[in-house]
């Protein structure tokens, strides 16, 4: 593909996903409408949108470029990884700040409905390319059952490591912030990170190392920088007005960080040494 092409539906995607932005917060709005007056709009609201747009696009079309699959699972499977990520930060924020006036919701609504308008986007933009050449790696389907059960369990724990590692260095930050809400007993965090986020984030990362198709030590930092971009940067850059600012960017630190390793870590745990171009494995068959 040539490179202004590509360009040319980097453009168009992300026109097209921010008017899909708009048109799923204004039927989110009519169909589960505010309980409570919004908190006041922070001033250059349209610059910081447009720019976590512009990330998450980004992030977005790289997978597209790289997976080979076409059409309708091409655009279902890239529409599903912001709206997984989103329904699961969404679980932790019910617990986390059950203070909030956050109406998760409606802020769930909207993210389905963005994925679900997203979807015909991709399809189009990207899902109806030529095939491309090299040869993906199935992670998961090309490890034996033991294999694939050890390597999940590490996988889930590795996160679990990273989330307190991450989390205690920036508590010092922000105590005096969640000394304001209620927090969960160490029991349900536990729970909600080894058995929700862990498993989701490590199935999103494996869902990155199958789409992007590179060798190991390539993919675990592309699958890192990725993950981060989409889970930490795009999140967490914008102001909102929930968090103080000093504790949205403690977070900033901690997710993108944290993330950036989980993702790193399981990409090169599944990963494969190097990749097998499709014609030596038509010869060697």
């Amino acid at each position: 593909m040539k490179f202004s092409n590509a360009i040319l539906r980097v453009l168009a995607v992300f026109v097209a996903i921010t008017a899909v932005q708009i048109l799923a917060g204004a039927l989110s709005a009519i169909l589960l409408p505010p309980k409570a007056v919004m908190p006041h709009v922070m001033q250059h609201i349209l610059q910081w949108v447009f720019l976590t747009n512009a990330l998450t696009v980004g992030a977005l079309c790289i997978l597209a470029f790289r997976m080979e699959w076409r059409g309708w699972t091409l655009g279902a499977a890239v529409a599903a990884i912001p709206l997984a990520i989103a329904l699961i930060d969404g679980i932790e924020g019910i617990f986390f700040l059950p203070n909030s006036p956050i109406e998760w919701p409606r802020i769930f609504l909207q993210s389905a409905l963005g994925a679900v308008f997203s979807v015909p986007v991709w399809m189009l933009l990207f899902g109806r390319r030529a095939a491309i050449s090299q040869q993906h790696f199935h992670p998961i389907a090309s490890k034996p059952r033991g294999e694939r059960a050890w390597k999940l369990l590490v996988s889930d724990v590795a996160y679990l490591v990273l989330y307190f590692a991450a989390g205690t260095i920036i508590w010092p930050y922000i105590k005096d912030f969640y000394a304001t809400q209620r927090l969960p007993s160490m029991t349900t965090i536990l729970t909600l990170e080894l058995l929700v986020r862990g498993p989701a984030f490590v199935v999103l990362c494996l869902l990155l190392v199958r789409m992007l198709g590179l060798p190991r030590l390539s993919g675990a930092l592309a699958v890192g920088a990725l993950f981060a971009l989409l889970s930490g940067v795009a999140p967490l850059i914008m102001p909102n007005p929930y968090f103080p600012d000093a504790v949205r960017w403690m977070h900033f630190y901690e997710v993108t960080s944290s993330n950036f390793v989980f993702g790193a870590v399981v990409a090169w745990l599944w990963g494969q040494p190097r990749v097998v171009p499709a014609q030596a494995l038509h010869e060697a068959a």
